[in-house]
């Protein structure tokens, strides 16, 4: 509780006055993102509370306590800042921006995520490195399928245009571009103003830009690989093992490096196919992730429950669904 008193501080300092509302609401939110996990046993309840809430929330009310962030400027209602505050969500800044979903792609994404739920019930069949490409779809499919519907609601009930969550990740042609550009972009959003550009512009007044640079994108990795182990820890009530941590301190790294690589003589003379360099994007994806982002989660056996814990909830809406038709009928 020691955060939420300081993050309170903060508000109470920097908090536009004319707002009256915003500080007991900003309070209330700050506490709650704090232990909210505690109240579910649910996987994917303790995982969505841990990252809209502990993660998002938190980070959006400090930039907000200086003036910056997706809450500022200070949204017109409690309503509204409930929602930017509680939800994974922002404002869209291009309205004419063509990274919104269509639907036959979503529609196409779950019929994928359907075919990897019947997959599973074979998955002692298949080789290790098979079931590493299903957990990684089964990650990124189950997020855009759950944020899609939701991102709708909240446009329909805000009235206002929201920006998607993600943007077609599988087609990243560097790391540069998945994780800047395409997937998570919320947090992208986030850890930008509330990390990268703070630490860039504190250690431009010591060394070079490009040095500046370097650290700004890795500190701004291990953040999100410390963030990752706390959200770990609220799924498998586990201490941390550093595993995820490094795994984003390696993309830090080597997104760094890429980085800097694109800024050289001979990365502006050759360049690789499309095709190429996606391939090598995804794949070096799959292989770290592999390496050291699944397998905590597989030793305790999150990656089980999310599987039944998605079959279950397809059955309780099957079972609704045609209960309520046949009743009509």
């Amino acid at each position: 509780m020691g955060f939420c008193n300081s993050l309170s501080i903060l508000l109470l300092l920097h908090i536009n006055q004319n707002q009256s509302w915003c500080f007991p609401i900003t309070l209330c939110s700050s506490c709650l993102c704090s232990v909210s996990f505690l109240f579910f046993s649910s996987v994917h309840f303790t995982g969505s509370t841990a990252f809209s809430l502990t993660w998002l929330a938190n980070f959006k009310l400090i930039l907000f306590s200086f003036e910056k962030g997706p809450l500022f400027p200070i949204p017109t209602s409690i309503s509204h800042f409930i929602c930017f505050t509680c939800f994974p969500i922002k404002l869209q800044q291009n309205p004419k921006s063509q990274n919104q979903l269509p639907i036959w792609l979503l529609a196409i994404k779950v019929a994928i995520f359907g075919l990897l739920l019947y997959l599973y019930d074979y998955k002692q069949y298949l080789s290790p490195n098979v079931l590493l490409v299903l957990y990684s779809l089964h990650i990124y499919l189950e997020f855009e399928i759950l944020l899609a519907p939701l991102k709708f609601l909240l446009t329909v009930t805000l009235g206002c245009d929201l920006e998607p969550q993600f943007n077609q990740p599988y087609l990243a042609t560097s790391l540069q571009d998945f994780w800047g550009r395409r997937w998570n972009i919320m947090v992208s959003a986030i850890l930008r103003p509330a990390v990268y550009l703070p630490v860039r512009r504190i250690t431009e007044r010591k060394m070079n830009s490009d040095q500046a640079r370097f650290l700004g994108v890795l500190t701004t990795f291990i953040v999100s690989g410390a963030v990752h182990e706390l959200i770990f820890f609220y799924y498998t009530r586990e201490s941390p093992t550093g595993e995820v941590t490094l795994f984003f301190v390696l993309h830090g790294v080597c997104t760094a490096a890429e980085v800097a690589a694109k800024r050289t003589r001979l990365a502006r003379r050759w360049r690789m196919s499309l095709m190429v360099s996606r391939l090598l994007t995804v794949g070096f994806m799959v292989v770290t992730s592999g390496w050291l982002f699944f397998p905590q989660l597989i030793r305790s056996g999150m990656i089980e429950r999310l599987f039944n814990e998605a079959l279950l909830s397809i059955d309780f809406v099957k079972h609704n669904f045609f209960s309520y038709f046949w009743v009509i009928k």
